[in-house]
């Protein structure tokens, strides 16, 4: 069995990771997260979050991942406690006093060591194995021999890997850029991403008027930006690796992003373990071309690469526009969750786990407001339920674009 773990930074995020074919999330509460800018849970939240995945057999893994100071001690203690009684899955922690800490006050939580923790060898692996770590995110620099290094030397040991997503330029994510420009902590959940800057270089303080551009092949100065890893081809190796779940980051990317990187693993990870091989991977490759990314690349994974830097500002961006969300369908009605605007006329393509409608297209015609129960030709308020039309059997969570 080979987990695949999606990011959800909300909970329509995680309804959404679930309904295109993860089989856990990580998610942050409100504190101890290093996504501080993400949406977040609630404590409530996450008891609410955790019960729905239960219903449908899935998981649900906390982040608290923080490298802690004295003050955070007591309410941690707090944290940890709550989270045993939500009955979570597990808990994501990289801080060594924080994970003798949930032993002390939470002994039924389960542990997961974050790649935060930067674990690159085998020795380390067994250390946080005799501290009672049942599974060890790897830091996002080994390459698949390691990884058969370690999980060759400790076997009973769970093995997570990321196989996706952005990158971060510093070992594993300890920087210290965000705290030197504006002093947020990138260790504490607060990181402004200063490695995508651009830069500018001067002779001397002295002359600091006259800036000196770096070029670099006429590409802009983005000289610590980073590519977004993209490990889905490289499946079957990784399956025979050790490597038990395969993670995506992104808890705060689009809801489209979480439904089309979870439906193409979903597919190739499922083709892989009814075959053997994973014969349609240009087409899964092809979907993650359409989600906003920088340019690609296989990272470490055969080894040292010196070809990860983006010398690119920004991302390419999505080739569709994230409209609508299923809420039901029935007689060949649909019932959406307008998320973007759209009208009369405009051609909408299907984003569906189900393959037999999967990227399929309809035009919408007339549009039935359901708060003010008028007809309309143009659904603009955001988050209103309208309903269409529609000559496909679609589910609840799929999702519509343009």
């Amino acid at each position: 069995m080979l987990e695949l773990l999606m990011p959800a930074g909300n909970l329509k995020k995680l309804k959404t990771a679930f309904h295109f074919g993860a089989d856990a999330v990580y998610i942050g509460g409100k504190a101890f997260s290093l996504r501080a800018f993400a949406d977040n849970f609630t404590n409530e939240e996450i008891a609410e979050a955790t019960n729905y995945a239960h219903s449908l057999g899935k998981k649900v893994y906390v982040t608290v991942n923080i490298f802690a100071r004295n003050a955070d001690l007591e309410s941690a203690k707090s944290y940890f406690e709550f989270l045993q009684r939500a009955n979570v899955d597990a808990v994501l922690i990289s801080d060594i006093g924080l994970v003798s800490l949930c032993k002390e006050v939470a002994s039924n939580l389960t542990i997961h060591l974050s790649t935060q923790a930067n674990t690159t060898n085998l020795l380390a692996v067994k250390f946080w194995r005799s501290m009672g770590v049942k599974r060890v995110v790897l830091a996002r620099e080994l390459s698949l021999d390691e990884v058969l290094e370690i999980h060759n030397a400790v076997p009973d040991m769970e093995l997570e890997a990321f196989v996706h997503g952005a990158m971060c330029m510093s070992y594993s994510g300890r920087c210290l850029l965000s705290t030197y420009f504006a002093n947020r902590s990138a260790n504490r959940g607060a990181c402004i991403q200063p490695c995508r800057w651009g830069y500018r270089i001067t002779e001397t303080e002295r002359h600091a008027s006259k800036p000196l551009d770096i070029e670099q092949d006429e590409r802009m100065t983005y000289f610590m930006n980073s590519r977004d890893l993209r490990l889905l081809r490289h499946i079957p190796e990784i399956a025979n690796s050790g490597i038990v779940s395969l993670k995506v980051e992104g808890r705060m990317k689009s809801e489209f992003y979480v439904a089309t990187v979870a439906n193409a693993y979903r597919k190739a990870i499922d083709e892989y373990l009814a075959t053997g091989r994973i014969e349609h991977v240009d087409e899964y490759d092809a979907l993650l071309e359409t989600v906003a990314h920088r340019t690609y690349t296989d990272a470490y994974f055969d080894g040292d690469n010196l070809d990860t830097v983006c010398l690119d500002e920004g991302q390419s961006p999505e080739k569709y526009v994230f409209t609508a969300v299923v809420q039901n369908c029935a007689n060949g009605v649909a019932t959406v969750e307008m998320r973007n605007r759209f009208r009369t006329g405009d051609v909408v393509t299907v984003l569906s786990p189900n393959a037999d409608i999967a990227y399929k297209s309809f035009t919408i015609g007339a549009i039935t407001d359901t708060v003010q129960n008028t007809v309309t030709n143009d659904a603009k308020y955001v988050q209103r339920i309208y309903t269409i039309d529609c000559p496909y059997a679609l589910e609840q969570g799929d999702i519509l674009l343009i």
